[in-house]
């Protein structure tokens, strides 16, 4: 175990990315989460740059260099949290991205909504108005590595009910706050089937 493992394990959570591919609920459930625990919410979309929203609106997707600001954005939104707490959303696809939040802030905890890709193709596909173009949803599974078996991470299913894993989380967060382990058990209940891979593609976006 690493310096970086035994800091999230150890060091009372306070703040939790909803994390995972467009389309498996993020917003509403960091919604949800963050008032159960009566902490702050911040919209991690919220925080792109415009040309990056320009980008993502046609389709293209985001460079490593593109999204290198936004991070450092959510980087220190997590780092000011104090001890009111936060809920950030966040994508968080890659582990070197969710290693530069959590060098932000120590303990931090991320609930991965899990969602197969036809499903996350089907909901970003009818969503009116958002800026996230559904050509990229594919890029996105081929972008993301998996936070199973990384410290402090929730794996939850994405289909089940917003107030469900909205609930979920914010337990999983007070048990760690409480003092309780920071990664649950694999077979608990709260943990999803993996994740259905997308067709190929060789693109990135957040």
């Amino acid at each position: 175990m690493n310096l970086m493992d035994s800091a999230i394990q150890a060091k009372p959570p306070t703040a939790l990315v909803v994390m995972g591919v467009s389309g498996c609920g993020k917003s509403s459930v960091a919604a949800q989460a963050a008032a159960l625990l009566g902490w702050a919410l911040h919209e991690g979309d919220a925080y792109h740059s415009p040309e990056s929203v320009a980008k993502m609106r046609t389709g293209q997707p985001l460079t490593d260099e593109d999204r290198a600001g936004w991070l450092d954005r959510l980087a220190r939104l997590l780092a000011e949290a104090g001890q009111g707490g936060v809920v950030l959303t966040c994508s968080a696809l890659r582990r070197r991205y969710r290693d530069r939040l959590r060098a932000a802030s120590p303990g931090l905890r991320f609930a991965f909504l899990e969602l197969d890709y036809d499903s996350a193709l089907a909901r970003v596909s009818a969503r009116p108005g958002h800026f996230f173009s559904p050509t990229l949803v594919a890029d996105q599974f081929a972008t993301l590595e998996s936070p199973r078996g990384e410290p402090g991470v929730l794996p939850l299913d994405a289909t089940r009910p917003v107030h469900q894993l909205a609930a979920a989380a914010a337990q999983w967060v007070r048990e760690g706050a409480a003092g309780a382990p920071g990664n649950p058990d694999p077979d608990d209940n709260h943990h999803a089937a993996r994740t259905t891979a997308a067709p190929a593609s060789s693109g990135d976006n957040p």
